[in-house]
């Protein structure tokens, strides 16, 4: 007996697909689960990062928790201690879209923020272009930054703090995430100009680029002297790291952190502190903006080591690249032999 030939109903039904999955985000994900997730992330781009950058972990880590943190990160350090490349290889393996300025004596604001044009149509009819200078991209890399005056240092400041710029009585929004990583040579060098105290402020990190140990130093001259080097890898999208800086403020703070930040915060500002080498030695200290930058900081330095929430233990590790760059010794107390170094450890160990 001949069957009936299935209708186009029951056919439809039979061959239809069903629609993809959606990929769940780190932001609907609970916590745990997202954290799981982003410290692999995390662990495969600091492997990434390390193909090129040798013996600089510490820090790759702090680089890259100025990042989660939604900051900027200043790099301090001589020339020649691979500043720049550790920039572009961090560029590389986050997936952000990156320009880079050499910051020198004659460069002018509109070479960072961009200027307006006047054009003339076929009509003869004339308007104002604006033409976006480099600071519209996700990652800045602002080389040697000292060496500009501080008139054009100066220009970053809107954009560093509030992810907008304005020229000509136009707001202009940046992309997300935006951040800027600037390398900065020793203010006693020959060209160098100090950086005002309004923008040492809005960098969430001071990392400090040390000399190479002589076993680093053999690795890298084998291998950056041959015939190949190693190239770094993109890991990360900016989605995705717009998604792990939402993580990172999900992440919780117990409160006996939140202690040890408040009183690091306020040991370390003269007019309010017990210790009488801050009261008569320090000329300025930290504001607000610290605190949050040791939160934030803390939180995104405990997802790196896969760890869930933040302990006192990176409030002391994180006091000196987030307190360094905020605060300033008088002269009488750097001619006794005071040093910043000294004073934020002994300041750290007293608030954990």
């Amino acid at each position: 007996m001949a069957r009936k030939p299935a209708s186009s109903t029951s056919k439809t039904k039979t061959t239809a697909r069903k629609p993809a999955a959606k990929k769940e985000s780190l932001a609907t994900m609970d916590v745990v689960k997202a954290a799981d997730i982003a410290t692999e992330k995390l662990a495969a781009t600091r492997a990434s990062i390390g193909k090129v950058i040798y013996g600089l972990e510490d820090q790759i880590e702090l680089c890259l928790a100025a990042i989660l943190s939604g900051g900027h990160a200043l790099l301090v350090g001589a020339p020649g201690l691979a500043k720049t490349r550790l920039v572009e290889t961090i560029a590389i393996a986050t997936g952000l879209d990156t320009k880079r300025i050499q910051f020198t004596p004659d460069l002018m604001p509109a070479d960072i923020l961009g200027s307006e044009v006047l054009e003339e149509d076929k009509s003869g009819k004339r308007s104002f272009r604006f033409i976006p200078g480099p600071v519209f991209c996700r990652l800045l890399m602002a080389d040697e930054i000292n060496r500009a005056s501080p008139r054009t240092q100066a220009a970053l400041l809107q954009a560093m703090q509030e992810r907008y710029v304005t020229v000509a009585g136009e707001r202009h929004d940046l992309p997300a995430p935006f951040h800027v990583l600037a390398t900065q040579n020793p203010i006693e060098q020959e060209g160098t100009y100090p950086l005002p105290e309004a923008q040492l402020d809005r960098f969430l990190l001071r990392v400090d680029i040390p000399y190479p140990d002589r076993g680093d130093e053999k690795e890298i001259l084998l291998a950056t002297t041959g015939s190949s080097e190693g190239e770094a890898d993109a890991v990360l999208s900016p989605e995705e790291i717009l998604d792990l800086q939402a993580l990172v403020r999900r992440m919780p703070v117990g409160e006996k952190v939140v202690d040890a930040i408040l009183n690091l915060v306020h040991s370390a500002r003269p007019d309010v502190s017990v210790d009488s080498d801050v009261q008569h030695g320090v000329s300025w200290g930290p504001g607000p903006r610290a605190g949050q930058a040791l939160m934030l900081a803390c939180r995104a330095r405990a997802l790196l080591q896969g760890r869930l929430a933040p302990s006192t233990e990176d409030v002391a590790a994180l006091a000196e690249p987030v307190l360094k760059h905020r605060m300033a010794l008088s002269f009488a107390a750097r001619a006794d032999g005071l040093t910043l170094e000294s004073l934020i450890s002994r300041l750290a160990t007293k608030a954990a």
